[in-house]
């Protein structure tokens, strides 16, 4: 992989670019000019919410600030090209109808890579997979199935361009979701579609709106929910996707308020599931709820949680899921300077969901402070540097 700078270094450049001072970066920003030059410097960790109050001071996105750490700049930039093609035609899909047998088996195998973040491999068979779904919907006439088939590979394809920090991509492909969604007069469809939507906000920080997009999809689905445990895995998924704005955004309330909801709707489902490519359940709640510890500075009561659940992970729980709450593990013992304990959660996160650890922004930036304070003397530091493309 080539070596590509994490957000700390991007900062420092579009700065100096714009010819501001870190004082004046600082102010703007409304961060103390203390913790920008530690960002700057390596020895504090950007957080979403920094980058998002800093990318708006520069009148940049944040996916400019996180940068682009491609596995493999050559094929993932030529595989994107066709994933974006094959999204601009989605109208007009060129490959023929499969035997279902082989769809079938085609849709299983998409939502198994992207439940264990294996995004290269997804991103390779998404464009011809997008246009033969498309192709069986369009021929299917109004059938929901096909429809709803669509509008899942979508929130496949949504998973690739988020990760890959390609926001102009994933805006085009909600947009598509959506389309298919209406198409199958589902509200959990529709729901999914809502999820991605504000995930979309999220990515940009911009988090009050993404708790709107969150608030007006939830008041709709509950208008019309039919009690299923696919209907509670959507609701109860919504309110998830509200732990995480709301806690980005410092808003304690709100955040409560979406947990309360969460953990009580996952106490009505025997086991984690998972539908439409959203996880929940308990265990999955668990870990959102360590994650908004996080957000809302309360780093030892998201560590203390995380010790438990890194050692006995909530059975059913994909490698997507687990290697998230390994990261959010390292962010928690990194902010009390537990530099060996963050370490040991990110190597965890390498183990179990490596392609998610090598590009997720918050995993390259704990990765960038633990090895500018250790410098070369750990190897195992090393190989996870090379592997995040933070050094050639």
């Amino acid at each position: 992989m080539e070596s590509t700078p994490a957000a700390g270094e991007n900062i420092q450049v579009l700065r100096k670019a714009r010819g501001v001072g870190q004082e004046a970066l600082a102010r703007s920003a409304g961060v103390s000019v203390s913790l920008l030059r530690k960002i700057e410097q390596g020895t504090r960790t950007a957080t979403p919410p920094t980058v998002a109050a800093i990318a708006k001071a520069l009148r940049v996105s944040t996916a400019r600030v996180y940068g682009q750490p491609f596995l493999g700049l050559s094929e993932q930039s030529d595989l994107l090209e066709d994933l974006r093609n094959a999204v601009r035609r989605h109208t007009l899909p060129k490959e023929d109808v499969p035997s279902l047998d082989k769809l079938g088996d085609d849709l299983r195998k998409a939502a198994e890579l992207r439940a264990g973040t294996k995004y290269l491999e997804l991103l390779r068979m998404l464009p011809k997979l997008l246009g033969q779904t498309t192709a069986t919907a369009m021929a299917a006439g109004g059938d929901a199935v096909a429809w709803s088939n669509v509008a899942d590979v979508y929130g496949c394809a949504y998973a690739v361009a988020h990760r890959l920090v390609q926001p102009d991509l994933a805006d085009m492909i909600v947009s598509r979701q959506q389309w298919a969604a209406r198409q199958t007069w589902s509200p959990v469809s529709e729901a999914a579609a809502a999820w991605n939507e504000a995930g979309t906000y999220q990515s940009a920080g911009q988090y009050a709106d993404g708790l709107a997009i969150i608030d007006r999809a939830i008041t709709m689905f509950e208008r019309t929910m039919v009690d299923t445990p696919t209907s509670v895995v959507a609701l109860g998924s919504l309110h998830l996707r509200g732990v995480v704005l709301a806690s980005r955004h410092k808003d304690k309330e709100a955040t409560k308020a979406h947990s309360v909801k969460a953990n009580e709707l996952a106490a009505r489902l025997p086991k984690d599931v998972l539908a439409h490519n959203l996880t929940f359940g308990e265990g999955n709640t668990a870990l959102y709820d360590l994650a908004s510890f996080v957000e809302l500075d309360q780093p030892k009561k998201a560590a203390e949680m995380a010790g438990a659940l890194l050692k006995t992970p909530p059975a059913g729980l994909k490698p997507s899921r687990v290697g998230r709450l390994a990261i959010d593990a390292a962010r928690a013992r990194m902010a009390l300077k537990d530099y060996s304990g963050a370490e040991d959660a990110l190597r965890e996160a390498f183990r179990i969901a490596p392609q998610m650890a090598e590009i997720h922004p918050m995993s390259r930036e704990v990765l960038r402070v633990l090895f500018i304070l250790h410098q070369r003397s750990r190897p195992d530091l090393m190989d996870m540097a090379k592997r995040a493309g933070l050094m050639a």
